[in-house]
């Protein structure tokens, strides 16, 4: 499996498809299978690079120093490690605050970026929410309690009219071998309550805002009070894991734009 020694961490990536390159940039508590809806729709188009961030997925050691500046620092590393002097950006969530930062950071090597669900501020309400999470996964409640109290927040309620779609997304995230531990979470949790958002929200390159109209853990007025001035699109129906809700509709705006800055 492909990795980048970048000197305190083993930074575990992906590449799929052929076309200009595009880097994914997955949210907190994810990691490059975060993307599993939108690489077939897109892998024809652009060549997929999906890193798993620090704290996630084959990323080593899980307790490696963690901030938004650490993992905007691996993503450049690992694009120059590639070869990519520029190339596309999508992140979601936090991989949006990311991507923010690499705008900031290294504008000139960003053809496009795109934000989705994702804006440069900090909701208390969500440390709350995550710190509670924790709670519940080191007490000793069954093992899904904790995913089953979190897929609310994500998808759209629409997933709940088939109880077994549920189940089985239940039982694919404990199936999966690389899910984030407990205390990987809580770690990279600091990266979220320590970053400072104020300096991102005027990126310095091409940028499109992707918005759910039902997200629950960064609801549209939030994005919109901080974004509005950038091209904004948004999507009716899909929640926080917007890419999973209307992956269609995502891939075809990502296509688009990135057409109109091409490489």
């Amino acid at each position: 499996m492909p990795k980048l020694e970048t000197g305190d961490i083993n930074l575990h990536y992906e590449v799929t498809g052929n076309g200009p390159p595009l880097l994914m940039l997955a949210g907190f508590m994810s990691d490059h299978a975060s993307w599993t809806p939108l690489i077939p729709l897109l892998q024809d188009h652009f060549t997929c690079i999906t890193p798993d961030n620090r704290t996630t997925g084959q990323t080593t050691p899980w307790n490696a120093p963690v901030s938004i500046d650490l993992m905007c620092k691996d993503a450049l590393a690992l694009m120059s490690h590639l070869g990519h002097d520029r190339y596309h950006t999508i992140g979601h969530s936090m991989g949006g605050i990311i991507a923010l930062h690499m705008a900031q950071e290294a504008h000139e090597r960003m053809a496009s970026t795109h934000i989705a669900a994702s804006a440069p501020v900090r909701l208390p309400r969500n440390t709350a929410l995550f710190a509670t999470l924790i709670a519940i996964r080191r007490s000793n409640a069954p093992e899904d309690t904790w995913l089953r109290a979190l897929f609310p927040w994500l998808f759209n309620p629409r997933v709940y009219n088939n109880p077994s779609a549920v189940d089985q997304a239940v039982a694919d995230s404990l199936a999966y071998p690389h899910a984030q531990s407990a205390d990987a979470m809580e770690h990279q949790l600091t990266a979220l309550r320590g970053f400072d958002g104020t300096a991102l929200a005027n990126p310095n390159c091409p940028t499109q805002v992707l918005i759910g109209t039902l997200d629950l853990i960064v609801p549209p007025d939030h994005i919109l009070a901080v974004l509005s001035h950038l091209p904004h699109h948004i999507l009716e129906g899909a929640g926080h894991s917007i890419h999973w809700d209307a992956p269609d509709q995502v891939a075809d705006l990502l296509r688009a734009y990135a057409a109109k800055h091409p490489i």
